[in-house]
């Protein structure tokens, strides 16, 4: 292969490849060597400027370059690398859909996988605020705000303009984010050892026709209604249904944050019980796709040795990719009893880099009555970075080309695989309208 004048390979139609994350490297966790590295990547960036409508990381540094006193790299102080690392929420999609450097070519640029290098380095300093350590320790909150009588009082607090102040004064929470509202009788209470359907499904394509279910923080603890639609539809297509018998975090709260130790210590906890699950022929669900994309690619990249952790990459599926390898073996029921109209789509980002196509898409494209029109774009919310104080009104803006598509759409229905995703845009909608998920949807559709 010949090159340009930018050094770029011309005429490659390789796909992109991650390598995998050294995070156990001392050089890894060494200041100058990352910043080093910072600099030059920085660099190409600056020459490329294709990522500068993505996240909110891309137009921090090319202000600052542009701002500096010699209007290039070397004129932006260390600090402002930081600014960049801070708005980073590693969605993946400068790498999977905009950079033309990735890996295999030369330069092997691999942005998220830099910054999310700058945020362990940081961690490992003590460098981290305390609101951002209780973001991220989404277990623990969940079973201290699930206990029945802090129940109530959270989500009282969290419904007042008074509570929402002493939020922001406390956690430096935006008063004006919608933030999830806590269940004590919590998804796993919910659906006890299953969904009663009889003992096992045909086999289809790569599916064994059975479901075990990782509930996953969000579901189980904030919407677990989501989990119990999913567990109505597995049930209408006689797919039986069971749960891990023990599961916490899958860790990638902890992984933005940079605590890749205890993202260690989350896949010791889970996979364990996850490869009895698949030892037993059980497939593994889960319903929030950035669970899903902890187990089919960040738990790889760190442990590309497991050989544990590579069996549930190859077990575990989105929900809407495990139902439509049924239908195309002709496995999934289409007597559906509700047309659902037009229903705006948003594609969530981290359901978007498991390269998997638009399943749900594809799937509520079978119901009569029903069209989807998809919007691929990001909402801004991140989990934790669209509640933050200093970064809400930034994550609304990220989010406001989402939401003007889906007022342009005059949609029966507003749907995100990510419910996050889904109130992000419910928050800059002007009307009282919630977003409905999509297998709530499909349930609607079998009449369940």
């Amino acid at each position: 292969m010949g090159t340009n004048t930018e050094g770029r390979r011309e005429g490659s139609l390789d796909a992109p490849t991650r390598h995998p994350l050294d995070w156990t490297s001392p050089d890894f966790y060494d200041e100058e060597n990352l910043f080093s590295e910072l600099e030059r990547v920085f660099d190409i960036c600056h020459g490329c400027r294709r990522c500068f409508n993505l996240c909110n990381s891309f137009p921090v540094l090319f202000d600052a370059i542009d701002e500096s006193d010699t209007m290039e790299l070397d004129g932006v102080p260390r600090a402002a690398y930081w600014d960049v690392v801070d708005h980073c929420y590693l969605c993946d999609m400068c790498y999977m859909s905009k950079c033309p450097y990735v890996p295999p070519h030369e330069w092997n640029v691999d942005f998220p996988h830099l910054m999310l290098r700058a945020k362990a380095v940081r961690f490992k300093q003590g460098k981290v605020r305390g609101r951002d350590r209780i973001l991220a320790s989404t277990d623990t909150v969940g079973k201290l705000a699930g206990i029945p009588v802090i129940t109530q009082a959270v989500n009282a607090t969290n419904r007042s303009k008074t509570g929402r102040k002493l939020l922001d004064k406390i956690l430096g929470v935006h008063p004006d984010a919608i933030v999830p509202q806590y269940h004590s009788k919590t998804l796993r209470k919910r659906l006890g050892k299953g969904n009663g359907a009889p003992q096992s499904a045909e086999p289809a394509g790569p599916t064994a026709g059975k479901v075990a279910l990782f509930a996953t923080c969000y579901g189980n603890y904030n919407e677990p209604g989501i989990g119990e639609d999913l567990a109505a539809v597995l049930a209408h297509n006689d797919i039986p249904l069971t749960l891990a018998r023990k599961e916490q975090c899958c860790g990638m709260p902890k992984l933005e944050l940079g605590d890749l130790e205890a993202v260690r210590a989350a896949r010791d906890a889970n996979i364990p019980e996850l490869v009895r699950l698949v030892d037993d022929g059980w497939d593994i669900v889960a319903p929030v796709p950035s669970c899903v994309l902890m187990f089919k690619q960040e738990l790889p990249l760190m442990f590309p040795d497991d050989a544990d952790v590579a069996r549930v990459r190859d077990a575990i599926y989105d929900p809407f990719e495990y139902l439509m390898l049924r239908h195309k073996d002709g496995k999934l029921k289409t007597d559906f009893s509700e047309s659902l109209g037009v229903i705006a789509y948003h594609v969530a980002c981290h359901l978007r880099v498991q390269n998997i196509g638009m399943k749900t898409r594809d799937l509520l494209q079978l119901i009569p009555g029903t069209t989807v029109e998809p919007i691929e774009r990001c909402s801004g919310h991140d989990g934790t970075y669209a509640v933050k104080k200093e970064y809400h009104e930034i994550s609304m803006k990220i989010c406001r080309p989402v939401i003007s598509r889906v007022v342009r759409a005059e949609a029966a229905h507003y749907s995100s695989d990510c419910p996050m995703a889904g109130h992000q845009i419910e928050n800059g909608l002007d009307a009282d309208k919630p977003p409905v998920h999509p297998l709530t949807l499909l349930r609607m559709a079998y009449g369940l």
